[in-house]
């Protein structure tokens, strides 16, 4: 493998801050509660973590609301425990990747109050989208765009004479008001922030919305206004994925490398890029753009043969053939968690949903690339799909009343020890309690339980990344099909590592006689079962 250029076929394992460990006792999780993880993720074999928005922030989206985006929220730490943890990880060898937000920010943020303060027409409006409304009066929104997270993509504010008056865009909540791109002193102030990061020692960012930023100049109506609250995801192509965003990526790759050239440390831009197709997606990755973005086909394709084998194969030629890897992800903070997804419900977590998790897993660790590890998928933790209305935080619950694909359930504080939450997340007096709470059934899960279990979830992770370290054939590279019966996906690296995943329920003969290397579940030799995966080195 080619250790310049690290990120190639990386492992990213994602920290959700405010659920990994909280060192204070408050029941939300720090970065001094990150730090004191750090031997855990490096004994699981990660190369690196992303942390998810620690930034002073009004928290009406756990930290995507961002404030401040260049300082620490209290209810995290502060700037020199932040220093703390990049020292730790860099003596550990583990990079530390930072989660920017550039589409929105904070109402609270100073800029948005300075632009509510200074009236129609002036600078600091023209940071933001503000526009005069339809209709009588201006009492209609200026279009008819829908929010992702529910409700119209506009609110009308209150001038500083007290009268009703523009109204301003914001694609996911109120709070949340998106910055205008096409205004220069926000591309310049964004610069500020990638630069303040990259002399604090980050190995570089993830990117909120890549496929954001910039909207249609004419902001015109939409033929399907609700399409992005319909699907929760980026559709309406006019405030979406514009050309203009490429030369944005073209100047902040220009800026990590600016700093590689230094001191010889590659620094990482990897995107949350919501797009129609894979060949699409490529134009994010070009050599001048970013170096990855995440390939969410195969987190959002169903357990089928054929279809795991459509997305990898369109990722292969679409976005390997522009230079870069591909990304691939099975989890993350805005999804249902893969035991669940694919199978059972929460507690029922040891069934054929968590089978299918494990096959999935050792199928991502074999593809040629990076992969990306949400917190809490080593440990095989199920959705918590029973949390009451009361402690619900996610901003779509409270926009639009429903708990159809709220994200609260994959945000719950870790377990780390014992048989009663908190669990060992808090090290609070007795009686702590967590910010989301962890139900009873949390207790098998437990990393000191997966720890101690060769048969865990836990070991099989460390176990597939050990190899995959270890073997040539692994990372960074191409994979050739084979030719296999219905249900059964079939690949090799290199000239003899073999990987295959039986989708259905039925054993099967394996494609490799022998014991393999690594199976996600019991494997005889000479048989793979349902729901499994396995790698072998064919000796044929």
């Amino acid at each position: 493998m080619n250790r310049h250029h690290w990120w190639r076929d990386a492992v990213i394992y994602q920290v959700y801050v405010r659920s990994f460990l909280d060192s204070t006792g408050d029941g939300i999780g720090d970065l001094a509660g990150v730090r004191a993880g750090l031997p855990y993720l490096k004994k699981l074999g990660v190369d690196g973590i992303w942390l998810s928005p620690f930034y002073p922030s009004p928290q009406h989206d756990h930290g995507y609301d961002v404030a401040d985006y260049r300082d620490v929220d209290p209810v995290f730490g502060d700037l020199a425990e932040f220093d703390l943890l990049v020292a730790s990880a860099r003596r550990l060898g583990i990079k530390v990747l930072l989660d920017i937000v550039p589409n929105h920010c904070s109402n609270e943020h100073p800029w948005f109050r300075a632009a509510l303060a200074a009236g129609p027409g002036s600078p600091e409006r023209a940071r933001f989208h503000f526009a005069d409304g339809r209709g009588p009066g201006g009492s209609e929104p200026p279009n008819n765009w829908h929010a992702m997270f529910g409700g119209p993509a506009w609110t009308r504010v209150t001038e500083p004479d007290g009268r009703p008056g523009q109204w301003y865009l914001h694609m996911f909540t109120p709070e949340q008001p998106d910055w205008n791109w096409r205004e220069p002193e926000v591309a310049a102030d964004f610069d500020r922030t990638l630069r303040f990061w990259l002399d604090r020692g980050v190995d570089g960012f993830r990117i909120d919305v890549a496929a954001g930023l910039f909207k249609h100049p004419e902001l015109p109506d939409s033929p399907d206004p609700e399409a992005d609250a319909r699907t929760r995801d980026s559709v309406n192509p006019l405030a979406w994925n514009q050309p203009e965003v490429h030369d944005v990526w073209r100047h902040w790759r220009a800026v990590c490398e600016e700093y590689t050239a230094r001191d010889g440390r590659e620094r990482l831009l990897v995107g949350e890029v919501s797009v129609p197709t894979a060949r699409e997606h490529a134009r994010y990755v070009r050599p001048d753009e970013l170096h990855q973005a995440f390939f969410f086909d195969l987190l959002g394709a169903h357990w089928d043969a054929d279809a795991f084998r459509k997305v990898i194969s369109e990722a292969m030629q679409d976005i390997a053939g522009t230079g870069s890897t591909v990304t691939w992800v099975l989890n993350n903070h805005d999804q249902v968690r893969t035991v669940t997804r694919y199978g059972e419900p929460a507690p029922e977590g040891s069934g054929l949903g968590a089978a299918r998790a494990r096959a999935a897993a050792l199928l991502m660790l074999a593809l040629p690339g990076a992969a990306y590890i949400y917190q809490g998928e080593e440990l095989g933790l199920p959705e918590v799909v029973d949390l009451p209305d009361d402690v619900l935080t996610d901003p779509i619950f409270r926009r639009t009343g429903s708990r159809a694909r709220i994200r609260d359930g994959c945000r719950v504080p870790l377990p780390w020890s014992g048989q009663a939450s908190p669990f060992g997340f808090t090290s609070g007096a007795e009686g702590a309690k967590p910010w989301l709470p962890q139900p009873e059934y949390f207790a098998e899960y437990a990393t000191h339980r997966a720890l101690a279990d060769t048969r865990s979830s836990w070991h099989l992770y460390r176990d597939g990344l050990q190899l995959r370290s270890a073997l040539h054939q692994l990372g960074e590279g191409t994979l050739r099909w084979l030719d296999t019966q219905p249900g059964i996906l079939a690949f090799t690296r290199g000239d003899d590592l073999v990987c295959a995943v039986n989708f259905g329920t039925a054993p099967v003969p394996a494609p490799v006689p022998g014991t393999p290397l690594l199976a996600s579940g019991p494997c005889p030799p000479g048989v793979l079962p349902g729901s499994t995966a396995a790698w072998w080195i064919d000796g044929s």
